[in-house]
């Protein structure tokens, strides 16, 4: 499908995003992606906004990736959505009987009406009504930006598992890895509050601001809505070439500058963080072999640490060839769910931790993005992210660690507690 596009020089593309997402409101649903200025190749435009539906997938559980490869065949055109954590029981012989608050479906995608493309000092509308670019363009301008957020009120928020509980799983699981069952798998345990009311943009705002990250996104249809700081990129799509950047092994952040090189220094050379990475990337070159060309499979950069706003964290980077008539569904059928939210083996990994977990993760270690018509894509982790129904007002997020025969009980839920810590700060 063509779509009618026109660009607009920015004389300050920061004030004109915060408008362009004040703007999006108005719309039922929305993809607000935001790499928040940090400076790499794999960013190809600092904020991207799809609003407006045009056309949808339908509600799946069952062949979700035909479906979609179908839907884009059949739009050839842009999509946004998202691939839920879920979707690993119809790629694999698994199944979720865990407490499900949110019965989404395996995946959904939907064509926008309207799309704004932000890069440094530009910006390009891509509308399949071109003749609304000008009167929407004039409209954003005289947007004041939202600066001062509403009196919200304080959320109490539940652990799923108890300290006790949650060390008794782990135990559990570490007897797994030392049977030789997995080498790692990540266990995550969710925060909840029922009968909760916030204001999903400005929580998101308010998140995005503490927890500044390249990953970051908010997703909103209906009643439904994603409140996303995810550092973590699952896979990207560059013509013949795919990037996938596991992240495994954090630390803290420290207000004293020697403090935190020093931090950012041990997370580097911590045997058992980089053990978690490696892991993470072996299988990650395993899962790009099965559809990459031969021989074109390359860690490009291992264990590198990286700062955040919250915390470092280790990250690497695993990129490979493939034949350029090569399908996205193809793709994903082969990788997801990301490496880093399940484990080593993969299978077994999620066998066991679908066991030991209470809740169904959902929209959590699942992924959100876009699909281009020509096929290339990116798509995030959702990591540290907020999941809101505004209908019937649950409020959830996940956080996890890896574990490895390495691990320290009380270590692993010390990290869980400092990755919670942005989520919980913006609902108290």
């Amino acid at each position: 499908m063509t779509r009618v596009s026109k660009s607009f020089n920015l004389e300050d593309p920061n004030s004109f995003k915060r408008k362009l997402f004040k703007w999006s409101g108005n719309s039922e649903i929305s993809v607000f992606l935001n790499s928040n200025n940090y400076e790499s190749e794999m960013n190809e435009y600092e904020v991207i906004l799809a609003v407006d539906l045009h056309s949808e997938t339908p509600y799946t559980k069952q062949n979700s990736l035909t479906k979609l490869d179908d839907y884009i065949n059949r739009t050839k055109d842009w999509i946004f959505g998202y691939l839920s954590y879920d979707l690993k029981n119809e790629l694999e012989k698994l199944e979720s009987k865990n407490i499900d608050s949110f019965v989404l479906p395996n995946l959904f995608f939907f064509q926008p009406k309207k799309i704004w493309l932000v890069s440094k000092n530009s910006v390009e509308a891509l509308y399949l009504d071109g003749s609304q670019i000008q009167e929407d363009w004039i409209q954003i301008n005289k947007i004041v930006p939202l600066n001062e957020f509403s009196n919200s009120k304080k959320i109490k928020l539940t652990k799923r598992l108890s300290e006790n509980q949650y060390q008794n799983k782990i135990q559990r699981l570490l007897d797994h890895i030392n049977k030789g069952d997995v080498y790692e798998a990540n266990y995550c345990m969710e925060w909840f509050s029922e009968n909760s009311e916030i204001i999903p943009a400005e929580v998101y705002l308010k998140l995005n601001e503490i927890s500044t990250t390249p990953m970051s996104a908010y997703f909103k249809n209906k009643n439904l809505h994603l409140l996303s700081s995810s550092p973590e990129r699952y896979i990207k799509r560059i013509n013949d070439r795919i990037i996938s950047q596991p992240i495994k092994g954090t630390s803290r952040r420290d207000e004293n500058d020697l403090i935190d090189s020093k931090l950012m220094a041990e997370l580097r050379l911590n045997v058992k963080e980089r053990s978690e990475n490696i892991m993470i990337v072996d299988l990650i070159r395993n899962d790009l072999s099965r559809f990459s060309v031969p021989g074109t499979v390359k860690v490009k950069e291992l264990c590198k640490v990286y700062p955040f706003k919250q915390v470092h964290q280790m990250i690497s980077t695993v990129e490979s060839v493939v034949e350029t008539d090569l399908s996205c569904t193809e793709i994903i059928k082969a990788t997801f769910p990301m490496g880093s939210m399940t484990g080593a083996p993969k299978v077994k990994a999620m066998t066991i931790i679908e066991d030991l977990e209470v809740s169904t993760r959902g929209l959590y270690s699942g992924a959100l993005g876009y699909i281009k018509p020509s096929g290339n894509f990116d798509f995030n982790v959702v990591i540290r992210s907020l999941i809101y129904d505004t209908n019937s007002k649950y409020l959830s997020f996940h956080v996890g660690s890896a574990i490895t025969s390495k691990s320290k009980i009380s270590c692993e839920y010390d990290e869980c507690l400092l990755k919670a810590e942005a989520m919980i700060s913006v609902l108290q």
